[in-house]
């Protein structure tokens, strides 16, 4: 039977190396998939298309607009960039795994890694000269409902998800609704981030074509997890997402969320979540346990080693990830004082080796990321250097650090200078340009070394030996 003309552009666009329609691209998934492919064929990660000064301007011209009008534009933009409803249907798994795979050059790795989201694993993946193929990537729709009542939003899911699932076996579906961090987007937008349970035909073939004789295979399991609704089989609904605000919260309500909602112009006091029937991965960062299973059989079968890469908080990693670059700079004779912390989907792992900074990946702009940040920073040597980039997300969500926090608790710790990269004091969080903005910033900034030769596994096993148990990570067989 041929394929509808939708599914059949998809599928061209996948073999070709071009997102799928229905894929979102600005996502941590997504930055991270294409920040890791993008150092492998040595290049850095480009913001703002061609021309990103024109890109600048036009996000200021926006940005300089009253609050009410700004924030408008951003909703629009999210709804324009969103799938129709009937894009879910059409979703294909092995699609979206071609396009995965296609983003990489084809050659023989001593390793690819394949899991969680997670931005400290992008730059892991760089300096290992390996890919990283996700178990997780996001889709988005367009749909208008009150942006508080989350029910609202599971209801009309319902159905058009099962459609999804009855095509996609191998997927399931992590629904989720965030009405603090995501506040300008979710009332016209559905975001649904599909997680793979098996491998699946694609992800086995460029396994087996590029992975050499023996090789390894590292499972990034996340094993953050966050109170959900179990719909069906696999479907899941979450509502609100990592970060400063107690997951409780979005379920239970608060004195702060009231006030909240108050100041939002909302009718609610509270959000109308529909009663959570479990703990489950957490949509975006956590691991879906099925995938190991396949994972492991396949190695079998293969003559593959598995190295499974297990922790419990998204910024677990991070740490380690900056502490192995500052000891490989070291043997190198690289200087290591300078770090780079990121914020998001501010990905730039071949910049990064190129200046010669130290990459510690925050999961976002929120207070959880800076405390995790502030107590790393104080176990380890002092930087003379810190600049900090911070995920512009558009207004004042519950749990936001402020400014002035990262300023004090994070820039003063450096020894030499501190300073912002891409944020605009006056407007942040409201500062479209940042996206473009910090990634200028960033290239303008001192020092240029060679890209070095990939660590081997042998370095990692070697530097983690020496680490003992300092990382709230563990490195299981």
């Amino acid at each position: 039977m041929p394929l509808s003309p939708y599914l059949a552009l998809n599928r061209h666009l996948a073999v070709r190396g071009k997102k799928p329609l229905y894929v979102t691209g600005m996502d941590s998934a997504t930055q991270g998939l294409q920040a890791a492919a993008n150092y492998l064929t040595g290049e850095d990660v480009p913001a703002g298309g061609p021309v990103p000064q024109l890109a600048v301007a036009l996000a200021n011209l926006v940005g300089s607009l009253p609050n009410r009008l700004n924030d408008a534009v951003i909703t629009g933009l999210g709804w324009f960039d969103a799938s129709t409803p009937g894009a879910l249907e059409r979703v294909r798994a092995e699609t979206m795994a071609q396009w995965a795979v296609n983003q990489y050059p084809q050659r023989q790795y001593p390793a690819v890694m394949i899991g969680s989201s997670n931005g400290a694993a992008s730059h892991l993946c760089a300096a290992l000269g390996i890919p990283w193929l996700p178990q997780t990537l996001l889709v988005c729709t367009r749909h208008s409902g009150d942006k508080d009542d989350p029910k609202q939003a599971l209801t009309w899911a319902q159905d058009r998800v099962q459609r999804l699932l009855a095509a996609n076996p191998d997927l399931a579906a992590y629904q989720m609704h965030d009405p603090n961090q995501d506040r300008l987007k979710v009332g016209q937008v559905a975001y649904f981030r599909l997680k793979r349970r098996r491998l699946g035909a694609t992800y086995r073939q460029f396994l087996q074509q590029n992975l050499m004789p023996g090789g390894t295979l590292l499972l990034l399991e996340c094993n953050y997890s966050w109170p959900a609704t179990q719909v069906s089989d696999r479907h899941f609904f979450q509502v609100g997402g990592k970060g400063g605000i107690d997951r409780r919260e979005y379920v239970e309500g608060s004195p702060r969320v009231a006030d909240f909602l108050r100041r939002q112009g909302s009718a609610h006091r509270h959000w109308h979540s529909p009663p959570a029937n479990g703990n489950w991965p957490e949509a975006e960062w956590g691991f879906e346990p099925a995938l190991r299973d396949d994972v492991l059989a396949f190695a079998q079968a293969h003559g593959l080693r598995v190295q499974r890469i297990v922790f419990d908080d998204p910024q677990a990693l991070s740490p380690l990830v900056a502490d192995l670059h500052r000891w490989w700079y070291d043997q190198l004779g690289v200087p290591s004082d300078r770090l780079l912390a990121e914020s998001f989907v501010y990905l730039h792992p071949w910049l990064c080796m190129r200046l010669g900074l130290v990459p510690y990946w925050t999961v976002f702009n929120d207070q959880t990321s800076l405390d995790l940040l502030r107590r790393d920073l104080n176990a380890t040597r002092p930087y003379n250097d810190i600049f900090l980039t911070l995920f512009a997300n558009g207004l004042n969500s519950l749990g936001i650090a402020s400014l002035e926090q990262w300023r004090t608790e994070i820039l003063s710790q450096a020894r030499r200078q501190g300073q912002f990269l891409g944020v605009n004091e006056r407007r942040f969080p409201r500062d479209n340009a940042s996206l473009i903005q910090h990634y200028l910033d960033l290239k303008r900034l001192p020092g240029q070394f060679p890209i070095p030769e990939p660590l081997t596994l042998a370095q990692l096993e070697q530097f983690l030996a020496q680490a003992g148990d300092r990382y709230a990570v563990e490195w299981l067989r």
